[in-house]
């Protein structure tokens, strides 16, 4: 990584601190390039405007998160596992990982966005709402295959059970933050494995390995 890629990427983690702790709308050029020691013109030089850098973070965070999700929960999309195994060592994975986080999970920029996308222009919320609709992807076709195999006892909507995964884990980050608590996140998120492994325990409540609604196009 070159000197250039080496500042702007500083630019961008000192951003993403700022943000998520007050804000876009009250996180400020000046004090980027002042924690950041670099002048007006060398931020400019990566970032156009603001809209520009709140694309970049935006993008950086998604990047980010698709290896840690990826390296979570790819192996329940992988023919080799059974499909509801390797999902259930999801959240147990991602626990550890934000027990890991003396302070807690720093939070969301994809929600952050969300409580001020009134400050962003199109492209911006565009990316923001790909994000969302790539992590219902990602759920949605992981329960498939468990479906498949595992029918859940209660009838569901798969779609939305999939949208479920990441609201409990955006909730999680909420509560913690909300209660100062950080272990609160993990408590949820295995909570959330708890009941998955309980859903897709054994037969569909009818007898029916259709009592579920497999949303495919």
């Amino acid at each position: 990584m070159g000197k250039g890629e080496r500042t702007r990427e500083r630019i961008l983690e000192i951003a993403e601190a700022a943000v998520l702790q007050k804000g876009f709308g009250a996180t400020s050029i000046d004090e980027l390039i002042a924690e950041a020691e670099i002048t007006k013109g060398g931020f400019f030089y990566h970032f156009k405007d603001k809209n520009e850098l709140a694309r970049a973070l935006l993008q950086r965070y998604i990047d980010q998160d698709e290896v840690i999700l990826g390296r979570l929960f790819d192996p329940a999309e992988d023919p080799a596992n059974d499909p509801r195994e390797a999902f259930l060592q999801g959240p147990e994975g991602f626990a550890g990982l934000v027990a890991d986080l003396p302070a807690g999970h720093p939070g969301c920029v994809v929600a952050t966005y969300c409580y001020q996308e009134r400050l962003f222009d199109k492209a911006v919320r565009d990316l923001n709402r790909a994000a969302v609709l790539g992590w219902r992807r990602r759920f949605h076709t992981i329960l498939q295959a468990i479906a498949r195999r595992h029918p859940p006892r209660e009838a569901v909507e798969l779609e939305a059970l999939a949208d479920m995964v990441m609201a409990v884990m955006e909730g999680g980050i909420v509560l913690s933050k909300a209660l100062n608590d950080p272990p609160v996140l993990a408590q949820q998120v295995l909570l959330l494995r708890t009941f998955f492994k309980l859903l897709f325990a054994g037969p569909a409540a009818d007898g029916s390995p259709l009592a579920f609604s497999p949303n495919t196009p």
